[in-house]
């Protein structure tokens, strides 16, 4: 009898880059866009796998995009790495504190973890006179080995981002791959017979440390996921226009997009 996998929920929470869609001071026809599925909010994602809900990244959209989406209960957080556009807001998970009465439970490479803590050094010093002034967490370091979380298992998928190594992670049959210029063959052999595939595809032309949309269309074919959303999107892309000439089975992820596997 063959192993049963388990349902995977996910909720594509950001769909844009490091500055969002639209940015500040531009005037460009996505920037003005009244198309909602060209606001872009900074690049995160919940997944609910089994019986247990993860966020990926806390961006600094984190407030905004858990009200939007009514993200009211998480088991973890795993990070991709530690650049500001996925770690900014990491203090709104206070809020979750409050919700299930205890840590939450962080999970990165030891080169984030590492980033995280001296970023926001306040969270991790003891605790002042005021027992509310600072988030609680538990920090778990993984590599590149499979994990559980309350019996769900999650493999880490290595890839790069320029030259720094970053995160992707893969639920069952569905995988989140942002910020990604290359996926080593180790990698790629990691991400065959998935259902569902979130890659990254930043813009038309190149990025020395990300897909661009020729480069995201070509790893998907290689991939052959069932369907591939791209995020990570920059205001160099309308949903529309270039929704209409993306081969069968690649779609653009947009804020609020649900996902079912």
């Amino acid at each position: 009898m063959s192993e049963s996998k388990p349902r995977v929920e996910a909720i594509i929470l950001g769909s844009g880059t490091s500055h969002g869609v639209p940015m500040i001071g531009c005037k460009c026809k996505v920037c003005t866009s009244d198309d909602p599925q060209d606001q872009r909010s900074r690049p995160s994602a919940f997944v609910r796998t089994g019986n247990v809900g993860v966020l990926i990244d806390t961006g600094p959209d984190l407030r905004s995009q858990c009200l939007a989406n009514g993200v009211d209960h998480l088991d973890a957080v795993l990070f991709t790495h530690h650049h500001a556009d996925h770690v900014a807001g990491l203090d709104d998970l206070r809020r979750f504190n409050w919700i299930t009465r205890r840590a939450v439970d962080l999970y990165g490479s030891e080169r984030t973890l590492a980033n995280i803590k001296r970023m926001f050094r306040y969270a991790f010093e003891a605790a002042s006179d005021s027992p509310h002034d600072r988030p609680q967490f538990n920090l778990h370091t993984i590599d590149h080995q499979a994990f559980e979380i309350e019996g769900e298992r999650i493999v880490p998928i290595p890839i790069l981002h320029g030259k720094l190594p970053v995160l992707g992670f893969r639920f069952g049959d569905f995988a989140y791959c942002t910020d990604c210029s290359h996926i080593p063959d180790e990698s790629m052999a990691l991400l065959q017979g998935l259902d569902v595939l979130v890659l990254e595809a930043i813009r038309h032309t190149p990025h020395p440390a990300h897909f661009n949309l020729e480069q995201a269309v070509e790893a998907a074919q290689q991939i052959r996921a069932r369907q591939t959303y791209f995020t990570h999107i920059a205001h160099q892309i309308g949903h529309a226009e270039v929704s209409e000439n993306l081969p069968d089975g690649i779609e653009l992820a947009y804020d609020g997009l649900r996902i079912t596997v």
